[in-house]
């Protein structure tokens, strides 16, 4: 009894310790776009080619979540997560991701990209 207890919590805290040193090496970067409201249909189609794209055939691109200010459309805000900096370095170089640079370079008003450090995350196991 005392050695499979021992064993499950061994187990366990080996399981946490590997995840959350996996989970340090990972870039965590938004996105904030300014889009040309004019453009704003043709961009989100644009947008939405690269990501699936990135997701089907990078390994390194693990998530991406596009999402709009309600009040205005036009600014949009994504959330990447990459496996590793070099990950990233990789998908910028993609001939997918620069086709969706040089098809939207002027649709896009502005960009700011900030790298970020994930203080927390919670979510269900099924989502």
């Amino acid at each position: 009894m005392k050695k499979a207890l021992l064993l499950t919590v061994f187990s366990l805290f080996f399981s946490m310790t590997y995840g959350k040193a996996q989970d340090s090496y990972r870039m965590h970067r938004i996105a904030k776009i300014k889009v040309d409201a004019k453009q704003l249909d043709v961009y989100k189609l644009l947008l939405n080619e690269q990501m699936n794209t990135a997701i089907k055939v990078e390994p390194g691109v693990l998530s991406y979540t596009a999402v709009a200010d309600k009040k205005d459309a036009t600014s949009i805000i994504i959330f990447e997560v990459y496996a590793s900096v070099e990950a990233y370095q990789s998908h910028i170089l993609t001939p997918h991701f620069k086709k969706y640079k040089d098809a939207v370079k002027d649709m896009v008003l502005s960009l700011e990209l900030i790298d970020t450090d994930v203080v927390c995350l919670a979510k269900k196991d099924n989502f």
